[in-house]
């Protein structure tokens, strides 16, 4: 047998984000951390089988994305306070199975705010600046240590002599450095910093890469908090991503997707978190 051809990296322009989305030759960086605790890979597999449908939640995020970054579905106003009529709701299902965003007009008139309050932002305003970057670039690479084909898409790209800037924007209930702190914790975004970093590396080899965050806060003055990862949390990141990596890898080669507790043949033991149950085993069990 002769060595295995690897695919080579790729940036690929133009990808639509559905297509992107519902890839299943590649993993995301959502995929890996949807891999590890609190959610599992019988999790993952479920979700990835049956995709649920668009949420209302993310139609705000994505039309402040569609303003500040000139990319992704467009925006439609929709006429009424409410939607609890039977022509209003036609017509929002209409937009959505275009691939549309369906917003009332205090929702459009929300996200204007947020796109202006970040262009008059000092630093993510230059940041994201119209025609100094890339947005959406969809790029593809295989992961050396497993042989798993890996995908990401960075919100934008700048491209600088010897460096390449890659900057997220996420928008968010509270853009506080503490709350921001808590996200990244929560929802893992130090993985996606170090998956992104490295990914980009592969694709492009620049001399170096720099990954930044953008928060900003849903609601008025729409406070904005930019920030870069400390590097230790991106090298727990890149630890938590080689793991999830090799999960992948082990379930797409067995077929078994495991829940949290994995093959046992006896019943494990629970406990409260550690912390409760110092503090109740130091006031009760004396």
């Amino acid at each position: 047998m002769g060595t295995p051809v690897l695919t080579p990296p790729e940036m690929r322009d133009g990808v639509p984000a559905e297509v992107y989305h519902a890839d299943r030759s590649s993993i995301s960086s959502s995929g890996l951390r949807a891999l590890l605790d609190p959610s599992c890979p019988a999790q993952f597999k479920y979700d990835r089988d049956q995709p649920p449908a668009p949420k209302k939640m993310f139609d705000l995020g994505h039309a402040a994305h569609k303003l500040v970054l000139g990319e992704g579905p467009d925006l439609e106003v929709v006429e009424g306070a409410r939607w609890d009529t039977n022509v209003a709701k036609a017509k929002v299902r209409e937009i959505r199975a275009r691939g549309a965003v369906p917003l009332k007009q205090a929702e459009f008139d929300q996200v204007t705010g947020m796109a202006e309050a970040l262009r008059a932002h000092p630093h993510a305003g230059p940041l994201l600046k119209s025609g100094t970057g890339l947005a959406e670039q969809s790029l593809y690479w295989t992961d050396p240590g497993t042989g798993v084909r890996c995908r990401v898409r960075p919100d934008w790209m700048k491209q600088l002599p010897g460096l390449i800037l890659a900057v997220d924007y996420k928008s968010c209930a509270d853009a506080l450095p503490a709350a921001v702190s808590r996200a990244i914790r929560d929802r893992a975004y130090h993985q996606q910093d170090a998956f992104y970093v490295d990914g980009i590396t592969a694709v492009l080899a620049p001399e170096q890469v720099r990954f930044v965050f953008v928060f900003q806060s849903k609601t008025a003055p729409y406070l904005i908090t930019v920030r870069e990862l400390h590097q230790q949390d991106r090298d727990i990141g890149r630890a938590r991503n080689e793991k999830a990596l090799r999960i992948y890898a082990e379930c797409e080669s067995t077929g078994f997707w495991p829940d949290w507790t994995g093959p046992t043949t006896e019943i494990p033991q629970i406990g409260m978190p550690s912390w409760d149950t110092v503090r109740q085993a130091e006031e009760y069990l004396k």
